[in-house]
């Protein structure tokens, strides 16, 4: 990692203040998941300080303002998924989250940092266009509002100044007479990136439309909206010649690219398939029917939601102190703030059963509880971890007893070459504590995040199922 200084702060203003210092040089960590990444590979060398909010309050907040629902900055993926309000009043957005990566990165990832990176191809951009969202940018000299439509500039480009922080998104709720749905392509059912996604809300008088918006996503530089497709639907219902118009001409709308994700000609397409399913979903009002109802958060009894610190903290070379409590114990260090956290616990505090497969979020080998969240610890910078708890897989023994997780891996033989074992019993773990009595597709979510490369896949469930979790002593 590059930074020089990490910086944990207790206030908004605080955060504001050293952003107008540093400008270009500082980089805001709420999730983090693109900004580590991007800063190990050198895309961000001007980078001094990192600047980590998540310990502040009510920015992790979903409300609603008179019609209007707003989320805060540190508002994550599953927080969305989980909130009744997004999935009643914001479902096109609360689908996009399901579709955000797996549990681990939920937990993490924010819709704000979705936003802010900008990518055609990032799920949350395309349901908050199509629902009319903006967001408000604060900065030492006031709050502006810039609706989402307009915060892009070009591929990866915002309007943002380097010393602006986004503290909120808006946008209307949906209203009885309103409707919408998302969906996403990928080439995989879990951790893909969209091929192509849509998203469409709808508004009726009875059967007829009155009012339409049709966002597409990974098919331009930004996402864009299929304005003739959507003048199309106005004024009729959606009978299938309807639904087939609106969808070739929805397919008209974009020029994409081909890349390795796909052809053009295919994404165009798919476009057109998409669009239309989505269609159909809403005319037949089955829009929800595969949006789970008790999904597997691996988030822990405070959802994930960090516990303030009682005043802000400077982690650099001139106090490179981190402590915390790790498997119930304080444990101090002076060195590694500048690593991630999951090399942080290898290297600096000895606890070498986390694996680093990956090193980017995709195979799961590295993930802890982090406050009680499963995370994937190589995309956490090792300062978060200053006066937090973190469990790793040494700490789910006890005494000389394996956690009953453990020894149904061992029962089962579910352990191959092992790598990749400690996540996911890391995972199963979470999952058995929300669900004790999980079902196949919780288990599958669970494990959405974890990658076996012996392909073992039909041992670890079998020692999930086995597991009769009543033994509560061993719930962290």
């Amino acid at each position: 990692m590059v930074w020089e200084t990490y910086y944990t702060v207790a206030s908004v203003t605080e955060a504001l203040e050293l952003l107008h210092h540093y400008q270009a040089a500082a980089r805001v960590i709420a999730g983090g998941t693109d900004l580590l990444l991007e800063l190990e590979r050198g895309k961000h060398p001007q980078v001094r300080a990192l600047i980590d909010i998540t310990r502040l309050p009510h920015l992790d907040d979903i409300t609603l303002h008179g019609s209007m629902l707003r989320l805060g900055a540190l508002v994550s993926h599953n927080h969305v998924v989980d909130s009744a309000l997004a999935r009643t009043r914001a479902l096109p957005l609360a689908q996009a989250c399901w579709e955000v990566g797996a549990p681990q990165i939920r937990n993490r990832a924010t819709v704000a940092g979705n936003l802010i990176t900008g990518s055609p191809a990032n799920d949350t951009i395309t349901p908050l266009i199509a629902l009319g969202a903006e967001v408000t940018l604060a900065s030492v000299d006031g709050e502006r509002t810039v609706a989402l439509k307009d915060f892009y500039s070009g591929l990866r480009q915002t309007v943002m100044r380097p010393d602006e922080l986004l503290v909120s998104i808006s946008f209307p709720a949906l209203g009885q007479q309103e409707r919408g749905i998302f969906l996403k392509l990928g080439l995989r059912q879990a951790q893909a990136i969209s091929v192509v996604n849509v998203a469409v809300v709808l508004a009726f008088d009875g059967d007829v439309v009155t009012h339409a918006r049709i966002a597409l996503g990974s098919v331009a530089p930004t996402i864009i909206r299929a304005q003739v497709a959507e003048q199309a639907l106005v004024g009729r219902t959606l009978t299938p010649e309807t639904i087939r118009e609106a969808a070739r001409l929805a397919g008209a709308a974009p020029a994409p690219i081909d890349d390795v994700r796909s052809t053009a000609a295919y994404r165009t397409e798919m476009v057109k398939v998409l669009v239309a399913r989505a269609l159909r979903a809403l005319a037949e009002g089955s829009e929800a029917t595969n949006f789970p109802e008790r999904p597997a958060m691996l988030w822990g009894k405070h959802a994930a939601r960090a516990k303030p610190l009682p005043q802000s903290y400077q982690v650099d070379r001139a106090n490179p102190v981190i402590t915390a409590t790790i498997n119930g114990k304080t444990v101090t260090t002076t060195t590694g703030c500048h690593k991630s956290l999951l090399h942080w616990l290898r290297e600096d505090v000895g606890l070498n059963g986390s694996k680093e497969g990956c090193g980017e979020g995709e195979c799961g080998a590295c993930t802890v509880f982090l406050d009680g969240a499963a995370v994937m610890s190589c995309l956490v910078p090792a300062p978060r971890a200053h006066g937090s708890e973190i469990v790793t897989i040494e700490g789910l023994k006890q005494g000389d007893a394996l956690h009953p997780l453990q020894q149904a891996f061992v029962d089962a033989g579910a352990v191959q070459c092992g790598y990749c074992t400690p996540g996911f019993v890391m995972s199963g773990v979470k999952l058995l504590e929300e669900h004790p009595q999980p079902t196949p597709a919780q288990i599958a979510q669970s494990i959405s995040g974890n990658l076996c490369r012996c392909t073992g896949y039909y041992k670890i469930i079998e020692a999930f199922t086995s597991v009769h979790y009543a033994n509560q002593e061993f719930s962290q």
